[in-house]
């Protein structure tokens, strides 16, 4: 008797095993676990008599039912689809993704450090505080400023509690002052940071070379003005030349140069801030000094300053007692109060002094030599192949347009697709607004010649495929598990929650045959 055929399509997927991944609830069936408990020896809780009414009954029974074999499959296979730095590279512009070096994170899981405590008291942190002081100490001398406090999570973060400490300046002077301009080439970030503090904001448009236009610049700033803020370099990659300049014209009239330091890659060891004249800015940890994005651990934007701010930094602050030991300050009467639990991410002042200990101050500046020549490398290579709307001297990151290119119909964000076709991480897109249909590009310290030139070889590519075959191109990715997105719908109108099916339940093979 031969053997029946196969009829219909087999639903076992063909292609890899992280293909066709469905939800953790779509692929549930009533009464599974991914335990075996023993029978209670005593008697069970009564919830409701001892809850009350604070009993959720709301979503209980929505809980997808699994195996442990099967949950363990199913998030080992959702792992695989991440794309790292440690798979391939980042040309994200401006977000400096570089390479978080193995003894950063080996340092930071000693016992002794991972498991330090923030309520220990001091006589058993001086390690931990000393991490921290010797950190600030190198934070310091990098910058060229006065006092630094570690505590803000972030970036954005950095920058609010910088313009806090610029608003309780201009206060004990007796005016807070109206306003903070804003270049046009800053990161978007500035001005909602000025505009949650309690700041209008003027915006400063950029002159022909990217820069800030320094007769706009005096025309503003006016004893109303609480501070510029500034991006150093900016986010097209051009350094502000004139930015003693732009400090002397702020300074004649009272207000602040506050520098937002995200781009600090560029300048590490190579210049201070504090050399020219800023009065207070951020670092990004997670950016210049090796600490990870937000993904894979908190961010961390400590703020340095000049003397003159200093008595308004957050508190406590790390101080040296009399007899030599380390300890939190905390009577800083004019301080702007804490605006972190505890004293900042540790964990990554740990990365982040384990980094700079192990790249020692040649080594820092070489890092900040090969991302500068990394980015003008791939300037080079690509001038001409896409449009440069700006001329000057690149430094970390390069801002190219889509300007050729959209005369197919093709844009940044139909480039940025295909990139991904290719195998890497799409660039920056539309970013900075100040360049239409921005390409923006870095590719830090962290890559290889030989990975830089198959970026370029790709981006090459790309640009011909937009000429000969333009809907190749505007119709990207080709490769990918998910294919394009309605990003406007999602964007605007995002489903973050599992609704569950319509009916209360559903039968394990409907549910197998709908999937």
């Amino acid at each position: 008797m031969s053997e029946t055929p196969f009829v219909g399509t087999p639903r076992k997927a063909t292609t890899h095993t992280s293909q066709n991944e469905g939800l953790i609830f779509e692929k549930s069936s009533p009464g599974k676990k991914a335990y075996r408990m023993d029978e209670l020896d005593v008697p069970a809780i009564d919830a409701a008599a001892l809850l009350g009414d604070a009993v959720r009954t709301d979503g209980l029974g929505a809980m997808p039912e699994l195996s442990e074999i099967e949950i363990v499959r199913h998030f080992t296979r959702l792992s695989t689809w991440n794309y790292a730095i440690d798979l391939g590279m980042f040309p994200l512009g401006s977000c400096t993704m570089k390479y978080n070096g193995r003894v950063n994170e080996a340092v930071s899981r000693f016992e002794g450090i991972a498991e330090a405590h923030p309520y220990q008291p001091e006589s058993l942190s001086q390690g931990a505080l000393g991490i921290m002081k010797q950190l600030q100490d190198c934070l310091i001398e990098i910058t060229g400023m006065d006092a630094i406090t570690l505590q803000p999570a972030a970036g954005a973060h950095g920058e609010f509690t910088g313009m806090l400490m610029v608003r309780a300046y201009h206060e004990s002077k007796g005016n807070a002052r109206k306003k903070v301009l804003i270049p046009d080439s800053a990161h978007g970030t500035n001005p909602a940071t000025a505009a949650v503090v309690g700041y209008q904001v003027q915006n400063i448009k950029s002159n022909a070379e990217g820069a800030v236009d320094l007769d706009e610049l005096r025309r503003l700033v006016d004893d109303d003005t609480a501070a510029l803020m500034l991006t150093n370099p900016s986010t097209i990659g051009v350094f502000e030349s004139q930015i003693h300049e732009i400090a002397d014209i702020l300074h004649e009239k009272g207000a602040l140069l506050y520098m937002d330091g995200a781009n600090m890659n560029a300048l590490v060891g190579k210049t201070r801030p504090g050399d020219f004249n800023v009065d207070v800015m951020h670092l990004n940890l997670h950016k210049t000094f090796s600490t990870p994005h937000g993904g894979g651990g908190p961010g961390s934007g400590p703020v340095a300053c000049k003397a003159i701010l200093e008595p308004f930094l957050p508190k406590p602050v790390v101080v040296t007692r009399p007899d030599g030991s380390l300890g939190f300050d905390y009577n800083r009467p004019q301080s702007v109060g804490r605006v972190r639990m505890f004293y900042g991410n540790f964990g990554m002042f740990v990365r982040a002094l384990a980094y700079t200990l192990a790249n020692g101050p040649d080594g820092l500046r070489l890092t900040t030599e090969d991302a500068v020549l990394n980015a003008n490398y791939i300037r080079a290579k690509l001038e001409g192949v896409f449009d440069l709307p700006y001329k000057t001297r690149s430094m970390h990151e390069v801002v190219f347009s889509d300007k050729l290119q959209a005369k197919n119909g093709v844009k940044t964000g139909d480039m940025g697709k295909r990139l991904i076709d290719y195998g890497f991480h799409a660039y920056t897109v539309s970013f900075p607004m100040i360049v239409s249909g921005a390409m923006m590009i870095e590719p830090t310290e962290s890559e290889s010649r030989e990975e830089l030139d198959l970026l370029i070889d790709a981006l090459q590519q790309i640009a011909r495929e937009a000429a000969e075959n333009p809907e190749l191109v505007k119709t990207a990715p080709h490769t990918t598990r998910i294919r394009r997105l309605d990003e406007t719908g999602a964007a605007r109108k995002p489903i973050l929650r599992w609704q569950g099916p319509p009916q209360a339940a559903v039968e394990p093979d409907t549910a197998a045959k709908e999937w």
